[in-house]
């Protein structure tokens, strides 16, 4: 068993996949309408057969409260692991990003969490 997809909630999908593409570098890799939807996913430019990052509508009723009950509590929606968190960190910084976590280490972990522009806070991780 393995996982082929997750999902982040967006409140704009087209906001998203320029976010999640142009400043995080993920490449686009499904892009199909479902109505005023899109079936839209991602994937790491490393790994382009790996896991799909769905880059979900938000449209749902309890997805509302429930993205603003994590951002409130600095609960990130998801983590994505880097070679560098420090390198990462200064580069999306350089692009505009904001952060609310700048790169903290962990005892064997270090991660910093930053602003996806669409409503969630993401973690970037990286293990010495």
């Amino acid at each position: 068993m393995r996982i082929n997809l997750t999902s982040v909630f967006v409140d704009d999908q087209a906001k998203a996949l320029r976010f999640y593409t142009e400043v995080l570098g993920f490449v686009k890799k499904h892009d199909v309408p479902l109505g005023a939807d899109r079936w839209l996913t991602v994937v790491s430019a490393e790994q382009p057969e790996g896991t799909e990052l769905l880059l979900e509508p938000d449209g749902h009723p309890a997805v509302g409260p429930y993205k603003r009950a994590l951002a409130g509590d600095g609960i990130p929606a998801a983590s994505f692991a880097v070679d560098d968190v420090r390198a990462e960190f200064e580069r999306l910084r350089a692009l505009g990003v904001r952060f609310t976590q700048e790169p903290t280490q962990m005892g064997p972990v270090t991660t910093a969490v930053l602003d996806d522009t669409c409503g969630n806070l993401i973690q970037l991780t990286h293990q010495h």
